[in-house]
């Protein structure tokens, strides 16, 4: 490929709406600035992916709760001067063409358009803001361009019984789609949809047993037709790919990798939780693909006689004579004495509590003495009295308090709740 096609790319990154399948924690944020991995944020994988692919010119397009968002892309990704490199948030406005918010994926890109045409590259590559994955995105143009695809989509191999929570495409062995089916659930479609082997095989992928594909949300779109191809439609997934396959060149880029949608709460805590496993999933380890995210200049933890079992401690952290079991303790976290923390969330804090609020007799940030955290996610700044028990005492699976909710029976603490000593959740 040739140097100019990477230079002639943008990458927009969709931040998605009110983000009410990640509520609470996109109560007062955006979804793509919501914590993962104790001190990254969403929003961080697709930009670290573009970084590594040479993509340099990055819009994220958010329209709830997007001061936290902003805050963190200008205190993170800075280019130097001699690139003309950025990462841009769009935020929802009122404008001449449209005072509405953006109604869906494709809305969000429609409204922003003109200024993306307005750059001038050949290519737009689209990407989800809720997504755990490494790609080489320059593998992906060049199979765009190799196949002269006017859209690719990327695409992952699916068992049978995964089939019907997905966008289901079918392909030629070329790896022309040629239909699409939202979330197929009659037995006859889905065997319809199947792919063979050596289709699979021909892409450089194993079957292992999967016999179908299901889109990423990620696409490549020549600019030159993405204004037509959006026309009034509202969504990418649902409306354009369906509508544009038998009237564009339409290929399917193949990925086999780790692929994580952490778009719910129960798929965002188990996502966290796979990464304290001896060799987790997804690898935030590789030096040649690091993460990128912004660099906070803490101290080291510090780890008072403490038992600490399968979990990541991350920075700026002081556990004392606590018990923590297979969870993530997030940045600037303080955990006292006779705390016990199993398969849980904490997110950590944005500051340290003040020597005056350390001697007001106040609860402060973190979790106090003796308390019991099970199966929960504790957001930031969240302040745990003592001898509090959060393990979701009734096995509610969903319920919303001023405080605290639970989504399919994970305890979510809200961001900056307090909770006092004794209670039992």
């Amino acid at each position: 490929m040739d140097r100019e096609d990477i230079e002639d790319i943008i990458a927009v990154i969709l931040g998605g709406g009110r983000g009410e399948r990640l509520y609470p924690l996109t109560k007062d944020r955006a979804k793509p600035a919501v914590p993962i991995a104790g001190k990254f944020r969403l929003v961080d994988i697709p930009v670290s992916n573009c970084i590594h692919a040479d993509i340099d010119r990055i819009f994220v397009l958010t329209q709830f709760n997007s001061t936290s968002l902003n805050r963190h892309i200008v205190q993170t990704y800075r280019f130097d001067a001699f690139s003309r490199g950025y990462v841009q948030i769009l935020a929802a406005q009122q404008t001449i063409e449209s005072a509405d918010w953006y109604q869906g994926t494709a809305d969000a890109v429609r409204q922003n358009l003109r200024r993306f045409l307005d750059i001038g590259s050949k290519y737009v590559l689209v990407l989800s803001g809720d997504q755990l994955y490494k790609m080489d995105y320059q593998k992906m143009l060049q199979n765009h361009i190799d196949n002269d695809a006017e859209i690719t989509v990327a695409v992952l191999p699916v068992e049978r019984d995964q089939v019907k929570e997905f966008g289901i495409l079918k392909t030629e062995p070329d790896g022309r789609i040629i239909e699409f089916k939202e979330k197929p659930q009659d037995g006859e479609e889905i065997s319809n949809m199947e792919i063979k082997e050596d289709v699979f095989e021909h892409h450089g992928v194993k079957p292992k047993g999967r016999s179908h594909v299901a889109s990423m949300g990620i696409y490549i779109f020549n600019s030159d037709i993405l204004e037509d191809a959006i026309g009034e439609k509202m969504d990418f997934g649902k409306h354009i790919i369906p509508d544009e396959i038998g009237k564009r060149r339409i290929y399917a880029h193949y990925f086999d990798g780790y692929w994580r949608d952490v778009g719910t709460i129960r798929s965002f805590y188990e996502a966290n939780l796979e990464l304290t496993k001896i060799v987790p999933p997804f690898d935030f380890y590789d030096e040649h693909s690091l993460i990128y995210t912004r660099p906070r200049f803490l101290p080291g933890s510090k780890i008072n006689s403490c038992m600490v079992e399968s979990s990541i401690l991350c920075e700026g952290s002081i556990l004392t004579e606590s018990i923590i079991k297979n969870s993530v303790i997030g940045v600037r976290s303080i955990i006292n004495s006779g705390a016990v923390i199993e398969n849980s969330v904490i997110m950590g804090a944005d500051q340290y509590d003040r020597v005056k609020d350390q001697c007001s007799g106040a609860t402060l940030i973190g979790i106090g003495r003796g308390s019991m955290i099970r199966n929960a996610i504790i957001d930031k700044n969240a302040r745990i009295g003592c001898n509090v028990r959060i393990v979701n005492e009734q096995g509610l699976i969903n319920f919303d308090s001023d405080k605290y909710s639970i989504r399919e029976g994970v305890v979510v603490i809200h961001k900056d709740a307090t909770i006092p000593d004794n209670t039992v959740i």
